[in-house]
């Protein structure tokens, strides 16, 4: 029987890795001494969304050959290695862009959402597993007033091992008193679903632009636990729960 549902944050509920991918190619050119398109950062970043700041900092030195530029500036971001001066210049420009509410709420995942207020009115139990540091966390979801829809939040300072490990999704489960069986988790990115399926649990997979193609290569859900249209949730949702509720 599914009793508690659990969701991602970034790019579940809010748009947040596109904002990031926004904020990645804006550190990309300011380091790059060439031209560098969005386009270009944004194809990189997909192939490692929902991965840690060094993975995809270190991925994106690594395509634009910038290991040299972000050597030379490792005094003024007091770092000490080159991935580090990107991911904290990033992190700079993406934090001007959450100081504003009305960029996070105009950046809602209105299916996800509406499926996240549906399960919690329905009383079923609910927790929030992200990968974001918790100050990001609760800025978001108090901006577009998620904040009292669940009872277990936990993020990146509340674990040892980041997703694709499953120990956020297990520690979600132990909190709320369920087994990982009775649980299910909506995620949108292959390493939140290779956590989710490793914690033993049931799962759904949301594609975005950035995630549909390797969620589909992955072929650790099943296509039809793969929503592409958005329209489909809910009633997907419902068989899964009808299917599990013996």
């Amino acid at each position: 029987m599914i009793r508690a549902a659990i969701f991602d944050l970034d790019g579940t509920l809010v748009k947040t890795e596109w904002l990031k991918s926004i904020s990645y190619a804006q550190a990309v050119q300011q380091l790059s001494p060439a031209p560098v398109s969005l386009g270009a950062v944004q194809a990189v970043f997909g192939e490692v969304v929902g991965r840690a700041r060094e993975e995809v900092s270190t991925a994106l030195l690594e395509r634009f050959h910038l290991a040299g530029a972000a050597q030379a500036r490792l005094a003024e971001f007091d770092a000490k290695y080159p991935w580090q001066v990107l991911a904290r210049l990033r992190l700079r420009i993406y934090e001007e862009m959450l100081a504003d509410p009305e960029v996070l709420r105009a950046n809602q995942w209105p299916h996800n959402v509406d499926l996240l207020r549906a399960v919690y009115r329905g009383g079923c139990r609910t927790a929030l597993a992200s990968m974001s540091h918790c100050a990001q966390v609760m800025r978001v979801l108090q901006a577009i007033n998620l904040d009292d829809q669940f009872e277990v939040i936990l993020a990146r300072e509340d674990v040892d091992n980041p997703k694709p490990h499953p120990e956020i999704y297990l520690c979600a489960a132990r909190l709320l008193d369920e087994k990982p069986s009775d649980c299910l988790v909506i995620e949108d990115s292959p390493v939140g679903v290779q956590a989710a399926v490793a914690a033993g649990m049931n799962c759904i997979a949301v594609a975005t632009p950035f995630t549909r193609a390797a969620l589909h290569a992955q072929n650790l859900l099943a296509p039809e636990w793969i929503v592409d249209e958005p329209g489909t949730l809910p009633a997907l949702v419902e068989r899964l729960l009808a299917g599990r509720s013996a």
